[in-house]
């Protein structure tokens, strides 16, 4: 059978990886990434460790032409300069640049489909001029292009994490965004039992955040804002690279494991975790939430996998996709 090939830019810790691997998986067709590219050692050493083979370094580095042939491009392209948390200065910041770095690709190679992700702000930066480049240069380039904020919450994932989905296809075809599935999966289902004691807060910290909050919630994560508000879910709040410390507490008692911030983005357990915390936490605040991308990956593959029976494909997606 032949294979859709795919390339996987900022690729992380092989968030969009997964999801695409899965997706197919589901509906019976084999994909091969056929190049991946980060900046990042650490995020290299877990792709390499994870999938056998270490991502390319800098992308702005490497030659479009030297890029393999593929039908889909996938990219979680750098955050921080449209982030809430960051200082917003878009295309101003040298990260903000490296879209163009995806479209140069894409110019070049041609791929049928790509799908970008990005933090929502996105939408709203400098009053949506920042997404009007964007957009606009991509219509530029041939394709059919359509975004949307899409929350994690509502594939599945128990973390209110809302991402700017951005898609584009080189023939007119039908393609809409894929509807909510609540529920999402609880948190008994997320949370491990046995935590080292080094994940707990202090005292001094917990008791501090019991007396200013009582969970309505028998089971629920504990979020504090930067002016000092705490509220608690039955779901985690977005999980962030550089937060602090003790943003999110389980119950008001301790912090996430790497395992369970894994579990939160949609990893599997037998993902392989880097064996340093920091890294970790870090790797798993920047990665993007496997379920959410999955669900548009699936929506877009009758038409990428055009050279097979699409109406099959269509039909084995709703019934595997929507009777879960």
């Amino acid at each position: 059978m032949e294979k859709l090939r795919y390339i996987d830019l900022f690729c992380g810790i092989g968030g969009f990886r997964i999801a695409m691997e899965e997706a197919c998986i589901e509906n019976g067709l084999l994909a091969e990434c056929t190049f991946s590219s980060d900046i990042d050692p650490y995020c290299q050493d877990s792709y390499e460790l994870n999938f056998g083979h270490r991502p390319a370094g800098d992308i702005t580095r490497i030659f479009e032409k030297d890029i393999p042939d593929h039908d889909i491009l996938f990219a979680g392209f750098p955050c921080q300069p449209f982030s809430i948390i960051g200082q917003r200065q878009g295309f101003d910041d040298i990260r903000g640049t490296l879209f163009f770095d995806i479209a140069r690709i894409l110019k070049e190679k041609k791929p049928k489909a790509f799908i970008l992700e990005n933090v929502k702000q996105l939408v709203g930066h400098n009053k949506g001029n920042t997404l009007k480049i964007i957009i606009d240069t991509l219509r530029d380039l041939g394709y059919h292009v359509q975004y949307a904020v899409l929350n994690a919450l509502d594939y599945g994932l128990p973390q209110k994490r809302e991402r700017v989905i951005i898609v584009g296809h080189k023939e007119p075809i039908f393609f809409s965004f894929p509807a909510p599935i609540r529920p999402f999966k609880p948190l008994s289902q997320i949370l491990e039992t046995d935590v080292d004691r080094k994940h707990y807060a202090s005292e001094y910290i917990a008791k501090k955040r019991k007396e200013r909050h009582q969970s309505a919630y028998k089971l629920s994560i504990w979020h504090e804002n930067k002016s000092g508000n705490i509220c608690s879910y039955p779901y985690s709040c977005a999980l962030r690279a550089g937060a602090s410390y003790n943003y999110l507490l389980v119950d008001g008692e301790r912090r996430l494991t790497p395992r369970e911030m894994f579990r939160l983005q949609g990893f599997p357990d037998t993902y392989k975790i880097i064996e340093n915390d920091y890294q970790a936490r870090k790797q798993a605040g920047n990665a993007v939430p496997v379920n959410l991308v999955k669900a548009v990956i699936l929506k877009l593959l009758p038409y990428v996998a055009s050279t097979l029976d699409m109406n099959s494909i269509l039909r084995d997606y709703e019934v595997s996709y929507y009777t879960k």
